[in-house]
């Protein structure tokens, strides 16, 4: 005759022997808060960037309405942005060209530290890498004064070395620090692998080490960009000709149609012109972003 099992007991030997109880599935209310948080936090981001779109659409004549919607809307603002008296279009190719250049002498010079600090054994070496980081903790005002004294008496006011080179100074020691963070997790077999198969230490380094290196490259790259691309002290103080002048600058010029007005919807438009490129930009290349900042903190 079979004894009955008590279930009770049976439950709680079960157990007791290392089962782990299954937790309670979390309910739809407590998932609520975090949505609101990251809703709210989104709004009080964006609400600035919309208020801007939406003032460089009204009508010249109706800057000072505070409808959420123009009405009607307009384009006329776009138009005078471009107005030959601005400068804007010149001002725009020069925040290209000096973005650019800063962002690839940043990445050829970087690159190249950054390898040197992660591969090589030398005395200080941490010491050396904290110095060129703490160089970036430096405010970009307090370099002005030398900088403005220090160009004029080499002749470089106005000119575009005057804009690039201070801009450099203060995107490469970010790049050198996030480059460097990159390579350290990346394993020295790699170059090994790849001088066992006949390559150089260039070759490998050119070779296996960069492409492999790409995100972190690529989000440097982003981050100097936008940084060169918003400059607004140095570019100030070290241009006083309209040909010069970045975009960032040239803002600041606009004049009304009297000459004394505040030309605010005018400036609303390149607000959103300077603005929208960069969102694009990240937007599309946010994986790469991300990946790029994150690997850099990940061993494999």
């Amino acid at each position: 005759m079979s004894t009955p099992v008590d279930t009770t007991k049976a439950g709680t030997a079960s157990t007791a022997a290392g089962e782990i109880p299954v937790a309670p599935k979390p309910t739809s209310y407590s998932m609520i808060g975090p949505y609101v948080g990251i809703v709210l936090i989104i709004l009080y981001c964006l609400a600035p960037f919309y208020w801007m779109i939406v003032s460089s659409l009204r009508r010249p004549a109706d800057q000072f309405q505070t409808t959420l919607i123009p009405q009607p809307i307009s384009f006329q603002n776009y138009i005078d942005v471009f107005n030959p008296a601005n400068n804007f279009a010149r001002a725009l190719l020069n925040s290209i060209i000096v973005a650019s250049s800063v962002t690839v002498l940043t990445l050829i010079i970087g690159t190249f530290a950054a390898y040197a600090l992660a591969r090589l054994d030398f005395p200080f070496k941490n010491v050396s890498l904290g110095i060129i980081i703490a160089c970036s903790m430096f405010p970009g005002i307090a370099m002005v004064i030398p900088l403005f004294g220090l160009f004029t008496d080499i002749g470089w006011i106005n000119t575009y070395q005057a804009l690039i080179i201070p801009a450099l100074s203060f995107g490469l020691p970010l790049a050198v620090w996030i480059l460097t963070a990159f390579f350290r997790q990346m394993p020295a077999e790699l170059e090994e692998a790849a001088m066992i198969d006949g390559c150089t230490q260039g070759q490998a380094f050119r070779k296996v080490i960069i492409p492999l290196a790409a995100p972190g490259v690529f989000t440097t790259a982003i981050i100097v960009f936008v940084a060169a691309w918003n400059e607004y002290i140095i570019a100030l103080t070290m241009t006083n000709k309209a040909e010069y002048r970045t975009a960032t600058v040239a803002v600041t010029f606009f004049t009304g149609t009297t000459g004394r007005d505040i030309p605010f919807g005018s400036i609303m438009a390149a607000g959103v012109i300077l603005t929208v490129p960069l969102l694009i930009m990240v937007l599309i290349f946010q994986r790469r972003i991300v990946a790029g900042l994150t690997a850099g903190g990940v061993k494999s």
